[in-house]
């Protein structure tokens, strides 16, 4: 062997050594859309045992991974090209960092000369600094040597704390900068304990004991956070201990059952205006809980909170007995402090919003069981719960206006982490995403439900649930339109309005045409049916669920959300009178 090719064999690139530190932390799987400088990154990636998933966008590569870290709490990695690619991934970098979800974003980027004296070059862009506002931090690796410190800055930082996005910029130099490859194998390492256990302070703990323990009527919120926290059994042996009822948001349902007894979610509206102490476990005082103050809360609650970040501590209210911590530590001390510190729950309180529950259940299964012709929401997701109920270890990601508030309602989770929504920021086409990402991570059967105005934002994705064959049942629940169908043109020209769609769509073709199986359900007894089949197949299905398009409320439970429009002479006549149908 001559020199020269001695001393190249004796060479490794910058590709090599960011796949051998993902693979050396143990991140083995890679979401993206490849292109100009990453494409050899993710085919090094593939041949070295990382599972590459290609995507057919951007933001929905983000998702993806988005779902796999709130499902593993490990961060989830996906891959975009520079400049445009790299401004699709930041909507879902920022949707993570929102929700709490570790994931490591990768761009390839220019050369730092060329953008910092406007040169002009190719997809351009200074993306560090613009990906800083929209994650929980931002590097840029400039050096080969440098690489697997980058990485581990990565990690360490989307996990620890409050987990989040996390930038990482790959110059295009970078990825075809050579060092020696043992001097590079030397540099690589694996993160040691990247997210510390917070234990909070004893006092915290004692006092939060002492003011549920003096509460009349105690509430608990279980947030999405106390789901990601994976301490599903303390959270569960506090509130039975304590017989506190508890209220799950939407991504919490299934820590306990739905339809445990202490379960208060069919009184809500009674147990939050009534409730004199609140426990808030991994759940903030955002919009979603109305910051904690106005007419939906009793106007004297007072709150306990549990959370890693001490600036979430006072966000929009006073809160009387913070605990500031990771969840695990701080119910492992909250249930140890039981012992000394004895809180139960009165059967008055109890009574009180079991007698609601059953005058709200009886109402909401009228709904549900009325037929009708066309469907509507209610009673094809009870044939969805009928289904659900049966087989408890689904997955189910939910997204839309209608189609997921009623979904919340209406389906009964059993298993933690086994429901994926848009979260805390309330955003549309994230589902599809979520469910290849929640597949290809536990393996797992999905059903991914959808409005068809939300499926409208990522429906090509369902060509990635055939090509790489995941047992996703997609279900497109089409009332032809954002809200629903019948809305009227306010104008004379003859254009849909614009919230109108195509109520006579067949969405199923899609699928059949990626060599998935389609499928048009018209009756609740259909929507059964079709799950059922494509659930036993795992293997790639969609049901168009045909409904009314009559069925649906505008802007769904937050129209109040929805600025009003004046009223007078020269207003819309027509508006109020279109809304109201």
């Amino acid at each position: 062997m001559n020199t020269q090719t001695s001393s190249a064999a004796q060479l490794t690139d910058g590709m090599h050594i960011i796949v051998r530190s993902l693979l050396e932390n143990g991140l083995d799987k890679m979401y993206g859309v490849v292109g100009i400088p990453v494409t050899d990154l993710a085919r090094i990636g593939q041949a070295k045992g990382i599972r590459y998933i290609g995507m057919r966008h951007e933001s929905d590569a983000g998702n993806a991974a988005a779902a796999e870290g709130f499902l593993t709490g490990k961060p989830g990695v996906f891959l975009t090209v520079s400049a445009p690619g790299f401004l699709n991934g930041l909507v879902p970098l920022k949707e993570a960092t929102e929700n709490c979800w570790p994931v490591i974003m990768i761009s390839g980027s220019s050369e730092r000369e060329l953008v910092d004296l406007g040169e002009g070059d190719y997809e351009g862009l200074d993306q560090l600094n613009y990906a800083k506002p929209f994650c929980k931090a931002a590097y840029r690796i400039d050096k080969p040597e440098d690489i697997a410190v980058g990485v581990a800055r990565a990690i360490r930082a989307a996990v620890s704390g409050r987990p989040g996005g996390v930038y990482l910029d790959v110059p295009a130099a970078l990825l075809g900068a050579t060092m020696d490859q043992a001097a590079a194998e030397a540099t690589i390492y694996k993160v040691n304990n990247p997210a510390p256990a917070m234990i909070p302070s004893q006092e915290s703990v004692t006092d939060a004991l002492k003011l549920l323990s003096t509460a009349k009527n105690p509430l608990i919120f279980l947030g999405k956070g106390a789901a990601y926290a994976q301490c599903d059994d303390l959270i569960r042996k506090f509130i039975e201990e304590t017989g506190i009822p508890f209220l799950p948001m939407s991504m919490a349902k299934g820590l306990l059952p739905d339809d445990h007894p202490l379960s208060a979610a069919s009184a809500r509206g009674l147990a939050m205006r009534t409730a004199d102490v609140v426990m808030m476990i991994g759940a903030r005082l955002n919009w979603m809980l109305n910051f904690g103050k106005g007419r939906h809360w009793n106007e004297n609650v007072k709150f306990i909170q549990l959370d890693i970040d001490p600036m979430e501590i006072d966000n929009s209210r006073k809160i009387d007995a913070p605990i500031v911590g990771d969840i695990k530590s701080s119910m492992t001390l909250l249930v140890e402090g039981l012992k000394d510190i004895p809180v139960k729950a009165s059967q008055d309180w109890q009574k009180l919003l079991d007698a609601d529950k059953v005058k709200n259940d009886a109402k909401f299964s009228t709904r549900v069981t009325t037929v009708t012709n066309p469907m509507n929401h209610y009673n094809a997701l009870g044939a969805v719960k009928k289904v659900f109920d049966k087989n408890p270890d689904l997955y189910l990601v939910n997204e839309g206006a209608n189609t997921l508030d009623d979904c919340r309602d209406i389906v009964n989770m059993q298993l933690p982490r086994h429901r994926l929504d848009c979260g805390t920021w309330g955003v549309m086409g994230v589902g599809l995403e979520y469910a290849i990402g929640a597949a290809i991570t536990t393996g797992k059967s999905v059903v991914s439900i959808h409005g068809d105005s939300a499926f409208g934002f990522d429906g090509m994705e369902v060509e990635t649930i055939c090509r790489y064959k995941l047992p996703v049942c997609v279900m497109v629940f089409n009332n032809g339109g954002i809200y629903r169908g019948d809305f009227p043109n306010l104008g004379d020209n003859g254009d849909p309005s614009p919230l109108t769609l195509d109520a006579t769509a067949h969405y199923e073709k899609m699928m059949e045409a990626f060599g998935g199986k389609g499928y048009f359900a018209t009756t609740p007894e259909e929507v059964e049916q079709f799950m059922t089949e494509a659930i036993a197949s795992k293997k790639p299905a969609m049901i168009n669920v045909q409904l009314s398009i009559h069925s649906g409320v505008e802007s769904g439970h937050i129209g109040n959300l929805n600025p009003q429009p004046v009223t007078g002479p020269l207003a819309e006549t027509n508006l109020k009178k279109a809304s109201s149908k």
